[in-house]
């Protein structure tokens, strides 16, 4: 026998002799390792003085099958990281010990396979949360992007429920189950408190669910893989949650506790398991339970296909007065599986459900019997409506309209399918289709002027100069455009300017594009056919040389300064960064600026207009903005006081400060200010009637969008699914006014406006909502 183990058995015989000495639940637990307690013994021998607390914890709770099976190299690698992890959080402070022995340190969270999952996880984790200041905004994060980073997706057809975090990004496939595992032990990995949480029934009797609570001054839940952004105790499940018993072993909620408890975690995938312990947690869910109307239930649907599985297609109930009373999309087998739409129905009251998919279209009669029922209808053995066709199955539709010649397609707008509702996945396809059909068009009708380098927009002419520099990474080529000097002078003054634009920068990687302004006026740079002319640019060189459209970078010196001054925050969609040397703001505002990088390079001794005290004034300006909005207005301001208007080639470096930058194509916060040259779009954010000087601020989240303004009468919001999650009800506000409530349809419609609208793959989106503010 090993000595250690001899030490340990040898030790707890005598412990059995002496009765003035009763067994502690450490040493109890060692007597039922058998042949691993030397395992247990080395652990407890090599741990580090100030982690000895965490190893004792986790032998004394350990369940008996880990007792007898985990090595003393597992161990002490979870807990020396377990520890360095949450010392190192800034958050550390806000875990106590307790907190942190149950809820960072243990290996596992139910009955999973025990891997050795916490070193691979807080390298590759661990910069995704580095900025975060506190747990709750590390685990959304986390909930945000673990998921694309190990690609990992829900699915019914994972090979068990109860999956290992390497058994699930093995698979890339996961259950309810076996996703929280996996954003537990990544939250864990990085010092976030967090424990898996779940009913074994719906009151509802429709199945059992999983989720995640974190601690964050107080547990906090989100569902796993189906994140509401950048907030917690938001998800589909809140309903039912409410309706949770907590005196009902079978429908109340639990969270599961590494810490020895009372209460026996419901394991309803592996019923004989009985070592996960845990607490109930049933009152915080059914705390906000609202209450329905009398006579009133939950009536949820679902759609089975012609295999059985679930699928995702319009819903509609009409009443027996023949108005439609309910609209929405059902969930397929992308959803939890208990995840269903749901509407609230007068009970006893016979409703007309019609669903269509495929070309397949049902349509029967369901009552609502009980507070809670599933509501099931079969596609299967529906025959084909002939007279649906392609707007039932508008992805049929639109390729078959994509493949006529262009002459001979008509208004997409007024096709049947464009209108019609997609799924996420169809959005998808859709895209796709679109956005190659819009390449071959472009390369096609813009041929002839890039290889002549000369745009045309009636009477003016915008040649270009342009080159390449760097090999093309993945992601496509960045695309810097630079303006020239000059501005109210001859043409053969303007001429010159232009060519020693062509050899003032040279970026390490990218196309470099010197333009010939179109005029040779003072305001040569931003005049509105400026704005119509990059847009078009820059739709050519994503199609003709591969440019990345979140890298497109905008620059300019002298009276090409100035047109980046006014160009920057008017155009501040179209750019990642923007650099202004030597030039003059005018009137324009700088409220554009909030989403880009904004860099200004001046001489000091470039008195002429007063350039040199106009950008110090502009430098108080940005970082007042700043300081007063911290997550926007990315600055840098560099004045050289030895240098007049000529800087000696020293704003060169404004290459590598804007080259770190990229566009937010879907910032959470839009700041749209018009310029006297005013646009129709901004971002997410768009109007038929733009008016000069308007002002309008709008935020958003996983599910709410809220617009502030004085002065703008009506907006449209672009939305997509990269933004919020288009089969839940969108939530637009102007404070305490509730402008729009409801699901927010995705249409083949919307995707082919808005592409067309900029030539800009990564600025597409589905759906549209309408409002008016005033």
């Amino acid at each position: 026998m090993h000595h250690a183990a001899a030490r340990c058995v040898c030790f707890f015989l005598f412990l059995l002799t002496t009765k003035a000495l009763v067994a502690s639940p450490l040493e109890e637990q060692l007597a039922l390792a058998g042949d691993n307690a030397g395992q247990l013994q080395q652990a407890l021998d090599k741990v580090a003085d100030d982690q000895r607390a965490g190893m004792e914890f986790l032998i004394a709770n350990m369940p008996e099958r880990d007792l007898q099976s985990l090595s003393s190299e597992y161990l002490l690698e979870n807990v020396t990281l377990a520890y360095r992890a949450w010392r190192e959080a800034p958050w550390h402070e806000e875990v106590s010990e307790p907190l942190f022995l149950n809820n960072v340190l243990p290996y596992a969270s139910i009955n999973e396979r025990r891997d050795r999952w916490r070193a691979k996880f807080f390298e590759k984790l661990q910069p995704l949360v580095k900025d975060a200041k506190k747990p709750g905004e590390a685990a959304a994060i986390l909930n945000n992007e673990i998921f694309k980073l190990f690609e990992v997706r829900y699915s019914t057809k994972r090979a068990k429920a109860d999956q290992s975090p390497f058994e699930s990004m093995e698979s890339g496939l996961a259950s309810c189950t076996g996703l929280s595992v996996l954003l537990i032990d990544a939250c864990r990995a990085v010092g976030v408190p967090a424990r898996f949480v779940g009913t074994p029934l719906w009151s509802d009797q429709s199945g059992n669910h999983s989720w995640v609570e974190v601690w964050d001054e107080g547990w906090h839940f989100t569902g796993a893989a189906e994140p509401a952004g950048m907030d917690l105790d938001k998800g589909w499940f809140i309903a039912r949650a409410a309706r949770a018993e907590r005196d009902n072993p079978r429908h109340a909620i639990y969270a599961t506790s590494f810490k020895r408890t009372p209460l026996q975690f419901p394991c309803v995938w592996r019923r004989g398991v009985d070592y996960v312990k845990a607490v109930n947690v049933t009152e915080r869910y059914v705390a906000d339970k609202t209450e329905l109307p009398a006579g009133h239930g939950y009536a949820r649907f679902r759609v089975l296909g012609e295999k059985g599985e679930r699928v995702s297609c319009d819903l509609k109930l009409v009443d027996a007065e023949g108005d439609v009373c309910f609209e929405g999309m059902t969930r397929d087998e992308r959803f939890d599986g208990n995840d269903h739409l749901t509407a609230v129905l007068a009970k006893g009251q016979q409703f007309a459900a019609t669903a269509v998919h495929d070309g397949q279209k049902v349509t029967q009669q369901v009552t609502l019997e009980a507070d809670e029922q599933l509501i099931t209808i079969d596609l299967s053995q529906a025959p084909v409506d002939p007279e649906a066709g392609a707007a039932d199955d508008p992805i049929a539709g639109l390729k078959s309209y994509l493949a006529k010649p262009g002459k001979e397609r008509g208004d997409i707008a007024e096709q049947a399918f464009s209108n019609v509702a997609l799924t996420r996945q169809q959005a998808d396809e859709a895209s796709e289709l679109l956005w190659s059909d819009h390449v071959e068009r472009i390369k096609q009708e813009r041929a002839a002027e890039m290889e002549a380098r000369v745009l045309e927009e009636g009477d003016l002419k915008m040649p270009f100069f342009y080159t390449t520099y760097g090999d093309k990474p993945e992601g496509g080529r960045s695309l810097y455009i630079s303006m020239h000097g000059g501005g109210g002078a001859p043409a053969r003054v303007n001429d010159q300017q232009w060519k020693n634009q062509q050899k003032l920068y040279e970026p390490p990687e990218g196309v470099y594009v010197a333009p010939r302004a179109p005029t040779n006026t003072w305001n040569l740079w931003h005049q509105k056919h400026i704005d119509r002319m990059f847009g078009r640019l820059i739709e050519n060189l994503i199609v003709f040389e591969d440019v990345d459209p979140n890298r497109v970078y905008l620059m300019g010196y002298s009276a090409g300064g100035d047109g980046a001054y006014r160009l920057a925050p008017r155009m501040a969609d179209r750019w990642a960064a923007v650099s202004m040397m030597a030039g003059h703001p005018g009137g324009t505002s700088p409220l554009g600026l909030r989403n880009i990088g904004f860099a200004i390079y001046m001489g000091g001794r470039d008195a002429a207009y007063k350039r040199n005290e106009t950008a110090a004034e502009w430098k108080a300006k940005l970082g007042t903005l700043q300081q007063k909005d911290p997550e926007g207005y990315l600055h840098q301001v560099t004045i050289y006081p030895k240098k007049g208007h000529w800087m000696d080639g020293e704003d060169a470096s404004s290459i590598d400060w804007m080259r770190k930058q990229q566009r937010d194509t879907l910032p959470t916060k839009v700041v749209w200010k018009q310029d006297g040259v005013t646009h129709m779009r901004f971002y997410w954010l768009s109007t038929e009637s733009p008016v000069a000087g308007t002002l309008v601020i709008a935020e958003r989240d996983a599910s709410t969008i809220d617009l502030q303004s004085e002065d703008v009468e009506s907006l449209s919001i672009r939305l997509n699914d990269d933004m919020v999650n288009l089969d839940q009800p969108l939530r637009v506000t102007s404070g305490e006014r509730v402008l729009h409530e409801g699901v927010v349809n995705r249409t083949i419609a919307t995707l082919h406006k808005t592409l067309v609208e900029r030539g800009d793959p990564a600025a597409m989106f589905s759906g549209e909502v309408h409002v008016s503010l005033q």
